[in-house]
Order: structure tokens, then sequence, then C-alpha cells
């Protein structure tokens, strides 16, 4: 594709109708607007202010273990302050802090205007918000979760947590986890469908790649623990025995779970922040980044193999030695990817064609270059299984973790926090920020590489206190006070933010002080790009230097508002070819009422409060219907085809795997297909523990064939009507379609009754044996996911009835299509392994 830009002049009124549209709303009001312009700066200072919280408790662990004896806050206390640090560090800092970066700065480095989901990245940010403060604040009342923030059963089971602290845990948690997975999906479709035309993937900048990395790492990795939250819910209460050996349950299993998450999430964290590195690097070096294509390659391959080393924190569960072979092989393989990048890093400062501009940034890239070395080199110790074995829940394992951590994802998010103010705000002060690195860097040294060697002398993990003569006086007290260092760094560099920092939000297009070479630097006002260029290189703004004044001029593509709404241009996923024109949601009050719905509803729960639940969940309820009411597809508005400029013209509506929704419904199902693949992985694994005499144990049986197979021709009879309900909407018979849709929603009703009644009548009962738990459960899951698809046909027949669905304009029909086949496919799976297991194999 080539054009040529426009030279010309634009009309008089097409800036002022292009601000016009994108106009934020005045004073309070600016709590309904969803532009990533405002939503992604929020984001991030709400990541930097759990960092601060969280960090304080850090503070008060290593203030009582400075010295032997000390007990400046009892055990009980102790608890849930080192669980609260550990949780709020990990879910409530560092994997919304990188969400949040890539919400403020992805759109404007891949060409866009806009991501495809506004909403979707306003109401991740508010449940966050929300949700995370009330989460916290459970620690001034003494509810805080206490067993861990890894939370083993049995320990965590009522028997020996009778109290709501671990259900402030595991329900708290779990719209923490929706935040992150509805960012993932926004960022996901946003970088494969909006980048501007020319950007192919192999144009695409580093971060691109790391983002999308990361969104599928996450719809991969995070449901594995939001299945074993519930399913530890489910056990205290309602005696559904999971965990519990004495009625068929395992502990491990939920280690096998927990840590099917929580070790990629350390990589979740990690290729972000790695893709932060790979764009700061090439702009202090001014030189292009040395092996592109192998750092992509090292990218996917890293998020890859990161879902082999779950078992890393297993290694003295008694796995079989040909398990841990495995594992610890996927351990020293791992290293590999992420040593090519530490390498091309090195090479692309090596290749500098002068002298190396060591700024801020630069300074904290270094710093995380070291670090993050040292905890790699450790990782690759504790893959060793009889080293592991020794040094397992000592202050060893400790080190290895904050080395990894804070070297791998808070020294680049900080790199990112100086270099890339500039394009969102004001820049931060050059004084200030080194002496806040050198603080951090030397704060974080002095505070954790004891830890190695209080590890060695045997201190193990998750003692509130330690008696004297064993030898560990000196390391506690440096490492005490190294953590007041890393906290005078840390209060530095909030102060810096604090003072320097103002979102930007005047007219005139950001500075580029870096000269960087990429589009995010060419963001203006709330619009960002003024026009939306061709792209034909990596470093579009070296390869040309007048690119940028083009931009700022309209001289490319979409210069105005073309639908007089807010849109965006969507892309091909290989080539970034236009393909038409969406709409994207502005301002609007219905995601908010979603988001606080949704928080409330959990925490009820939590209280517990069940009426109040419920009035939440209608709330929320009424707010996801709002918000899809209101959205791009209510309708023809606006021209049906409009002119972009260099002489292509594009529809302003779509339908099928086109669309930005339709890759949007295949990552949620993608989410939910992991979370089932759990919950059936967990009745295999609870059947293997048993064994075949078992499974089901005496009193229990198998569900009813003959109701099983009913509901298994229900279901298929109820998909087949669905494929009708499309079939017959294109033939424009408004009627037939509607027939139809009822037909598949009483089917799909008949085949959940079917399948529920065959395991009541088997009788299957959850609350005896880990094998009725783990059959009601599946049955639960494919139970709310009929709900959901029951709701979507009510909705999709609304849109119906009220002339908001037809031939051409069908995105409602198309997302309730794929979910009502997900939803009947799903029920027969389950149906298959709870009919087939261990029946046909007796």
């Amino acid at each position: 594709m080539s054009v040529t830009p426009n030279a010309l002049p634009r009309p008089e009124g097409e800036l002022e109708a292009l601000r016009a549209v994108w106009r934020q709303p005045p004073g309070w009001r600016a709590v309904s607007e969803v532009n990533n312009g405002l939503v992604g700066p929020l984001f991030v200072a709400t990541a930097l202010l759990f960092f601060l919280l969280a960090g304080l408790l850090g503070l008060v662990i290593r203030a009582q273990l400075a010295f032997p004896g000390l007990q400046i806050v009892d055990a009980a206390t102790y608890n849930q302050v080192f669980t609260m640090h550990g949780t709020v560090m990990m879910f409530l800092f560092a994997v919304p802090a990188v969400e949040a970066v890539a919400v403020a700065l992805l759109p404007a480095m891949l060409g866009a205007r806009e991501l495809p989901f506004p909403r979707l990245g306003a109401f991740s940010f508010l449940i966050y918000l929300v949700g995370g403060l009330i989460f916290y604040a459970g620690i001034f009342f003494g509810i805080a979760p206490d067993g861990g923030w890894f939370m083993y059963p049995p320990l965590t089971g009522k028997a020996y947590s009778p109290g709501i602290n671990t259900d402030m845990y595991l329900l708290g948690i779990g719209f923490i986890e929706i935040s992150a997975i509805a960012g993932a999906i926004e960022l996901i479709v946003g970088v494969l469908r909006c980048r501007a035309p020319g950007m192919t993937l192999g144009r695409m900048p580093i971060y691109g790649w790391a983002i999308l990395v990361f969104g599928t790492m996450v719809i991969f990795a995070f449901p594995a623990v939001i299945v074993a939250s519930t399913l530890l819910e489910l056990e205290r209460a309602f005696d559904w025995p999971f965990f519990l050996p004495e009625r068929g349950g395992d502990p491990l299993l939920w280690q096998h779970l927990f840590w099917f998450f929580g070790h990629p999430e350390v990589y979740v964290i990690f290729l972000p922040a790695a893709g932060m590195v790979s764009m700061i690097v090439p702009t202090m070096a001014r030189a292009k980044l040395v092996g592109h294509a192998l750092v992509v390659v090292a990218l996917v391959g890293t998020g890859f193999l990161s879902f082999g080393l779950w078992v890393h924190h297993m290694y003295t569960t008694g796995i079989p030695p040909l398990s841990l072979s495995f594992f610890a092989a996927a351990g020293f393989a791992v290293s590999i990817p992420s040593g090519l990048q530490v390498f091309a890093w090195i090479a692309t400062f090596a290749s500098a064609p002068g002298r190396i501009r060591f700024h801020t940034p630069a300074l904290f890239v270094l710093g995380f270059l070291f670090i993050f070395t040292m905890g790699g080199l450790t990782g690759v110790m504790v893959s060793v299984t009889p080293f592991d074995w020794q040094a397992h829940d000592t202050y060893f394992v400790v080190a290895h973790l904050h080395y990894v951590l804070i070297g791998g994802m808070v020294f680049p998010l900080f790199a990112a926090l100086y270099y890339w103010a500039p394009t969102v705000g004001t820049a931060l002060s050059e004084r200030l920020g080194r002496t806040a690195f050198w603080l951090l860097f030397l704060g974080t040294n002095l505070t954790f590489f004891p830890m190695h060697i209080s590890g060695f002398l045997g201190m193990p993990r998750r003692i509130y206190t330690y008696p004297t003569g064993f030898g560990l006086e000196l390391w506690n007290l440096l490492s005490s006070l190294g953590a007041a260092m890393f906290a005078a760094g840390a209060a530095v560099l909030l102060f810096d933010v604090a003072k320097n920092f103002r979102m930007g939000n005047q007219e005139d297009p950001q500075p580029n002080p870096w000269d960087a070479g990429t589009l995010e630097w060419v963001k203006g006002p709330a619009y960002g790009l003024r026009s939306i260029p061709l792209v034909s290189d990596r470093y579009p703004l070296w390869s040309n230097p007048a690119l940028k004044r083009e931009i700022e001029a309209g001289a490319h593509f979409l210069p105005f508002a073309a639908t007089g709404r807010r849109e965006a241009l969507v892309t091909s996923t290989a080539e970034a070819t236009p393909l038409y024109i969406a709409y994207v949601s502005g301002p609007g009050w219905w995601h908010v009422l979603a988001a606080v719905g949704t928080a409330f509803f959990f925490l009820s729960l939590v209280a517990p409060l069940p009426i109040p639940a419920v009035l939440f969940g209608l709330l929320a309820l009424v707010g996801f219907i709002g918000w899809l009411w209101t959205g791009s597809d209510h309708g023809p508005v606006g021209p049906e085809r409009v002119d972009i400029g260099g002489g292509i013209v594009l529809p302003t509506h779509a339908t099928g795997p086109v669309t930005t929704s339709w890759w949007a419904m295949v990552c949620l199902m993608l989410v939910s297909g992991t979370a089932y693949a759990c919950l059936l992985g967990s009745y295999l694994f609870l059947w293997l523990v048993n064994g075949d005499g078992m499974w089901p144990p005496p009193g229990q049986c198998v569900p009813v064939a003959g109701w099983g197979l009913g509901a298994l021709v229900l279901y298929g009879a109820a998909a087949l009507a669905m494929t009708c309900v499309g079939r017959w909407l294109g033939d424009g018979s408004g009627r037939a379609h509607r027939l139809a849709l009822l037909a598949a929603m009483a089917l799909l009703v008949a085949g959940l009754a079917a399948d529920g009644w065959a395991l009541w009548q088997g009788p299957v009962r959850p609350t005896l044996h880990a094998y009725g738990a783990s059959a009601w459960a599946i049955f639960a899951w494919q139970g709310f996911h009929g709900a959901v698809a029951l709701l979507m046909g009510g909705y999709t027949l609304a849109r119906s009835l009220t002339g908001r669905l037809g031939g051409q304009r069908r995105l409602t029909l198309d997302n309730t299509r794929l979910f009502w086949l997900y939803t009947t496919g799903q029920g027969s799976l389950g149906l298959l392994l709870l009919h087939g297991f261990p029946r046909l194999l007796g």
C-alpha cells in the first residue's frame, strides 16, 4: 500500500470538530470518561498508590525482624501483614501496573487514536480502584487475609481458618482477576486490529509484541487461580470437599492450580517490563534494537516455556523423579530466551554511534540488568532439585523472588515513568530521579542480598520473630537498614511525581525530548494523533524526520471525525491493511454502574451479606445491559462509507470475524475454556489420587446415562437452532429467526435441566465426597454459562424486536452465537467426561 501524504491545508473547522468529539467532560463528570489519555495515567497512579501501601507493610515486616525477639505486632497481625504485603504487591501492583502503562501508551505507539473497547478499559480500572481500596482496608479491621499470598489448604480451610479473612482473599481476588482479564482482552484486540496502516507485525514496536504475549498469558494463566479460589470458597461455604483428604480431596490440587497461575505470573509482569526496556535502550543508544526478530522470538518463547515451570514450587511435595527432571529442564530452558534479550540490549548499547545518554531512564535500565541477572542466576540454582530441597522455604527463596520481581519489573517501570512522562504530561526531575535511583539500587541490594546468607543459615520464611544464637542477627539488621534505604528512594520518586508531573491536557503537541523514533511521541491532546500515518519502518520518526509535522498537520489518514463520533481505524491482523471504521464509546455512566455493582457484589459475599450481594449483582447486570445497549452496534448512525484519505473509502460497520468484537469474544471463550479445562483437570487429578475403586466412592454413582444422553441431544439441538437464527436473519425473515432464537433458548433450558437431573438421580451428592463435589462443580460452571447464554439470547431478541438487529448490522447476534456454540460444546464435553469416566474404563 502506497499513499502520498496530503500536503494541502485542512478545512477550517475540521480540527475543532475533532476536538469537540474527543472533549473530556468537565468537573466531576470526568468520572464518566473512558479515553485512554485519562484512564491510563489514573491507572498508573493507582498502581503506584498500592506499591506505596504494600511497601509500608514491608517496612513493618523488616522492623519486626531487625532484632531477635521484637514484637512490634503480634503473630496474628504479622500473618495479616505479610499476607497483604505479598498479595497487594502481586495482585494490586505488579500486574495492574504493567497493564496500566499499556493502556496509557499503546494506542499512540500503534498509531491509533484509541483502543477498541475504551469502556472495558475504564471498567477494568474502576473495579480495580474501588475493590482494591476496600480489600486493603480490611487490614485495619482485622479481617485481612492471613494465610500467605498463596493460601495453601488445609490451613485455609474452614476448620483452621473459621473467620472471613480467607474469604476476603478468595472473593476479593476474584474481581481483581476479572479486572486483569478484561484489560488483557482489550490490549490483545488493540494490538492485533488497531495498528496504523502499514504497521505489519514485523514493523510493530517490541513493546506491542510484549503486550500481545502478556495478554495471551493472562487469558491462559489467570483462570487457574479463579478456579482454585472458587473451589476453596465452595469448600468453605458449602462443605464441598475438594481439598480434604478424608473425603477424597487433596491439598496438592490447590498447589497445582495456584502455581499454574503463579509461576507464569512472574513472566506476565516481566515481559511487558522487558518490552519497555527494548523501547528505552535504542533511544538512549540512538541505535535500532539489535536482533529485533530474535527478541520477538524470545518474548514468545519465554511466554510458552513459563507454563512448564509451576512445579518449581512443589519440589518438596513428593513429585515423582521423572516429573522433577522435566520441570528442572524447563527451568534451565527458560533462561535461554531471557538471556537472549539481555545480550540484545547490551549489543544495542555497544552499537551506539555516539555517546550513550545516561539519563535517569538509562540508569534504571542498567540497574534492572544487574539486579534481574542476579535473580536469574539464583533462579537457575533453585531449578536444581537437590539444591531446592535444601533452600526451599528459607530466606534464600525470598531473596531470589525479590531480586527477580524488583529487578525484572519495578526498575523497568520506574525507567518507563521517567522516559514516557513527557508524552502523557510533564517531565520529571533529572536530579531527583538520579537520587531516587541510587537509593533504590543500593537499598535493593542491601535488603535482599543478605537474605541469601540468612537463608543458607536456615532462617525459614514467614516467621514473625526469631531467637538469638543462630548467626542471623547481622544479616537481618542489614536487610532492615536496606529496606529503610529503599523506602527513602521510593519516597523521593513519589515526591518527584507529586511535585513535577501534571497530566498533559494542553492543545499543543507533546515534546520529544529523547528524540525517540516511535509514534507515541507524536501524541497530542485528547484525540491522540491528529491523523493516522502510513508506517513503513520500525522507527518511523527516525526514517522520516518530517513525519511528526505531517501527522500534526493532518496530512495522513482520518484527520477528521468522519462519522461525527469517536472512531477507530480497524486494520487486518498481519499486514495492517485498512478494513473499516469502528465506532468507539465515549463518556457514559453504564460502565461505572457495572464496575461499582461488580466490586460490591463480591465484597458483599465476603461479609456475608446475601441481600446486598443480590442487589449489587442486579446493579452490575443493569450496568452491563445499558453499556451494551448504548454501544457501537445500535443501528445506522452517520454515513455508511467514508473517505479516510489517500483515495481509500471504508465502511463504517462490519460483521463476522473481521470485527473487533468477534475477536474479543474469541478471547473471552479462551478464558472460559481454560477455566473449564482446569475444572476437568481437577476432576481427573482427584480421580487418579483416589483410584478407580473410590471414584465414585461407595454410596455415590455415576450420573444416570439416559438423562445424560438426553442432555447431550438437547445441547446439540440448541446449537443447531442458534445456527438457523443466523442463517434466517441473513435471509431477511424476521419472524423465522426470532422463533428459532426462542427455540434455541428453550432447548438450552431443557438441556441444562436434563444435565442436572442426571446428577441428582445418580444419586451424586456434593458434600459426601470429592467425586460429587467435582461433578457438581462442573455442572455449576455449565449452569452459569447457560444462564449467561440465555441472557444474551434474550438481549438479542430485544435488539431484534426494536429494529436494532439486521442482516448487515448483526454484531449482537454474531457474539451471541459464538458464545452459544461454546456453551453447548462445553456442556457436551462435560457430559462425556462425567458419564465416560470411569464407566467406560470399567
